[in-house]
């Protein structure tokens, strides 16, 4: 079967994006049994790597709007996962923090990621997975310029 290199590039982006949204399925499967959403173990597994931060870096960090992390850190708020604290410099802002809760549901979750990882990912070998991420790496440079061409043109316009 020769395909052209436009079907072939079509193939292979429909191939990505199945295969994302079946390790979207795995994954909120496995969230679901210990209580959280993606979105919110998203925010959860974002706080052990740095605690204390504003609402809008944790926006920024998860690439969603503000609107989005307010909706998501009062439901995390309200199920005990995560509190909000008044800064020293400014008492209407607020740094968000785990609770010790929200710290075992956060290490459940990456315990649960991990597995995930290790039973699909790793069992792949070493050189092969290198070939991957390169790849990956390339796609995801390319759709960087692509998307920095894209701002350029409308702001030329």
């Amino acid at each position: 079967m020769n395909l052209r290199s436009d079907e072939l590039a079509m193939r292979v982006w429909f191939r990505l994006i199945r295969l994302e949204a079946r390790m979207q399925v795995a994954i909120t499967e496995r969230l679901r049994e210990i209580g959280l959403s993606v979105p919110q173990c998203d925010v959860l597994t974002t706080l052990t790597e740095q605690e204390g931060v504003s609402q809008q870096v944790l926006a920024r960090r998860l690439y969603v709007t503000k609107g989005n992390i307010s909706g998501l850190l009062d439901r995390l708020e309200t199920a005990g996962l995560v509190e909000r604290r008044s800064t020293e410099a400014d008492r209407r802002q607020y740094e968000i923090h785990l609770t010790s809760a929200g710290r075992i549901s956060a290490e459940k979750a990456i315990a649960l990621q991990r597995a995930y990882i290790g039973s699909t990912f790793g069992r792949m070998d070493t050189g092969t997975l290198a070939d991957l991420e390169r790849l990956l790496v390339a796609v995801r440079d390319r759709i960087r310029a692509e998307d920095e061409e894209a701002l350029a043109d409308r702001i030329g316009s």
